[in-house]
């Protein structure tokens, strides 16, 4: 039998049976943009990926020197530097950085290198009129340009040429604040293509951070952030939201080499239970008690005759973030308003969309293939006319700290829990394979395998 099916001319082709996103969209109370209707989803093989990919220091080298330097990657949010002189040090991948606002509103991303003798110029972000070394005193302006060097009878072979601090590029977008080491040619907006387009609908521009929560995860970076690109885990390491999740009918989405989707319904019971016998009020009741995103145990939500929980839940939502925000939601679809539209931007970038209080990812190795930082982000909109606060600094959670304890983040932080217990054992397991195999789903697991086909130009290079 298993035979049978690995010579099936329709892999790839399976679905999980129950409604799937074209019938949501069909039954929406708004019309739905054209974006999230599309099918992108591309076959890539059933073959297994290397183990040694999590684990091998080698491996890990590699991207070092050949992903990480060549791709944009989110440093800041605009928020977070919002005043001339404000620095954000940004460290990823063995570089460290200095983010900073110019006089001009413009920003810059600096190598936090003293180019005398190697100390950091800079461990934490904050308001700098300038970037002096603690160790000798060589200083440098909020430009990159030489400003002072002690002694300087005994450097008269250095020009202020010659010692500019070495400077990334830096692409804005959304709100985001993105560099790239190395000059690869394409811009910001190529890279995130199509991102521009959809979000220019949910606006990340006219958001602040309201919440940062960060922890390091002693799990390889890539299989951390891997654990946030498939819904159907939810089965049993979240059993508590299949009430509200249709996890297995999550509908996928790949664009070119860096974006992917995942657009997972909430609202509709998960396709692994029977909810015969529940009424409508039951998925909207389980949706308030474990979806602090959804509302909160505080907001009740009454089901009207006839109507569905998706259908009563957005119509709350509709009203109640235009009341909150001072934007008019009126035409938001009731997906925008409560499923997780979870974009994939390689390498570590995960913003979701929506017309909501939304998330996004950000995964750093932190320092080596063994360990991650993890950062979640909770964005809010800003009325109409206001000024935008600063971002809320990162809260680092310690190492024997849960994701529960940050209680700005509500239920979600639970979920994170069940999620963080798994990788620890992942990257445990990966080391310890007898076969040295991962075998992925066809659908479901589809961004991962598109991450990695991704990952694999960059090496080849």
């Amino acid at each position: 039998m298993a035979r049978e099916f690995e010579d099936s001319p329709s892999r790839g082709t399976a679905r999980c049976p129950g409604p799937g996103w074209d019938d949501l969209v069909a039954a929406d109370s708004k019309p739905m943009p054209e974006f999230l209707k599309q099918h992108t989803y591309e076959y890539m093989g059933s073959q297994p990926l290397a183990a040694s990919r999590y684990t091998s220091p080698d491996f890990f080298r590699a991207e070092l020197e050949k992903m990480w330097p060549n791709v944009w990657q989110f440093a800041a949010r605009e928020e977070d530097l919002p005043e001339p002189g404000d620095v954000v040090v940004y460290e990823n991948a063995g570089r460290s950085y200095l983010v900073t606002r110019q006089n001009d509103g413009s920003v810059r991303a600096f190598h936090n290198v003293c180019l005398h003798r190697g100390r950091k110029l800079r461990l934490e972000s904050g308001y700098s009129k300038d970037f002096k070394c603690p160790f000798h005193g060589f200083t440098w302006n909020t430009d990159g340009s030489l400003k002072e060097v002690p002694c300087r009878w005994d450097f008269s072979h250095l020009s202020d040429a010659k010692m500019k601090l070495p400077e990334a590029r830096v692409g804005r977008w959304g709100g985001y604040i993105f560099l790239c080491e190395n000059d690869t040619g394409g811009s910001l907006e190529e890279y995130l293509k199509p991102l521009p387009e959809h979000f220019a609908r949910w606006r990340h521009e006219e958001c602040t951070t309201v919440i940062h929560v960060g922890k390091v995860i002693h799990a390889n970076w890539k299989a951390v952030a891997e654990a946030f690109m498939e819904a159907w885990h939810s089965l049993i390491t979240h059993p508590q939201i299949l009430p509200f999740t249709g996890d297995a009918n999550t509908h996928y989405n790949i664009w070119g080499d860096n974006v992917n989707l995942a657009l997972t319904p909430f609202a509709v019971p998960s396709p692994h239970l029977d909810p015969s016998g529940k009424p409508q009020q039951w998925i909207v009741d389980e949706f308030l008690k474990y979806n602090g995103r959804a509302g909160g145990p505080d907001l009740s939500v009454k089901v009207p005759e006839g109507k569905t929980a998706r259908a009563a839940m957005a119509a709350v939502n509709r009203a109640r973030y235009t009341e909150m925000t001072g934007h008019d939601h009126s035409q938001a679809t009731d997906a925008e308003l409560l499923d997780a539209l979870v974009y994939n931007v390689f390498p570590n970038f995960a913003p979701w969309g929506g017309f909501m209080p939304n998330i996004v990812y950000r995964w750093r190795p932190w320092p080596d293939q063994d360990s991650t930082l993890m950062e979640v982000r909770i964005l809010s909109r800003v009325p109409p006319g206001q000024k935008i606060p600063r971002a809320v600094p990162m809260k680092l959670l310690g190492e024997n700290e849960t994701w529960s304890a940050a209680t700005e983040l509500g239920a979600l932080g639970s979920v994170f829990d069940q999620d963080m217990t798994n990788l620890p054992y992942v990257q445990d397991g990966l080391k310890a394979s007898k076969t040295g195999e991962v075998n992925l789903g066809d659908y479901q697991e589809i961004r991962i395998r598109h991450f990695h086909r991704t990952l694999d130009k960059y090496l080849a290079r």
